[in-house]
């Protein structure tokens, strides 16, 4: 493959990514005969219709991956984000899950993670330079079918 034909964007169309999220998809579950994956996205918006705060991720083969997880500073500190992570944990128990994934870096909620059962089961060191980037899980237990 020559070099010109690679086109490096630091803006890619949504749509762009979702093509190569696709094929994955479809590898993976080819490999594993597993082919329950569905997106989650769990919003809260203002009277606005601006979004607030909000949880987005995917389940497949029995796991929730949250892939992010954001509260507006000022809001934050008042239970919104137990709530909506308990949203997700009852929509994955729905959908089978036994267990939740996420990353998060050293300098984000670890404290909160903790405090909801989260354990940190491995550490990438000066991911950034200088901080931590950490996977967490959580077992659900009591999923429901």
């Amino acid at each position: 493959m020559a070099a010109s034909e690679f086109l490096i964007d630091a803006q890619p169309a949504p749509g762009d990514v979702q093509y190569l999220e696709d094929r994955l998809y479809e590898f993976n579950s080819a490999a594993t005969g597993i082919r329950d994956g569905e997106w989650l996205a769990i919003l809260v918006r203002d009277e606005t219709h601006r979004i607030v705060a909000g949880l987005c991720g995917n389940t497949w083969g029995g796991c929730l991956e949250i892939r992010q997880f954001w509260v507006d500073e000022e809001r934050r500190r008042r239970g919104l984000g137990t709530r909506l992570l308990a949203a997700a944990e009852q929509e994955a128990r729905r959908r089978g899950c036994q267990q939740v994934v996420l990353m998060t870096f050293g300098f984000q909620a670890t404290d909160f993670y903790a405090r909801h059962g989260f354990d940190v089961v491995a550490v990438v060191d000066d991911h950034p330079r200088g901080h931590k980037n950490m996977l967490l899980q959580k077992r659900l237990g009591g999923a429901m079918t």
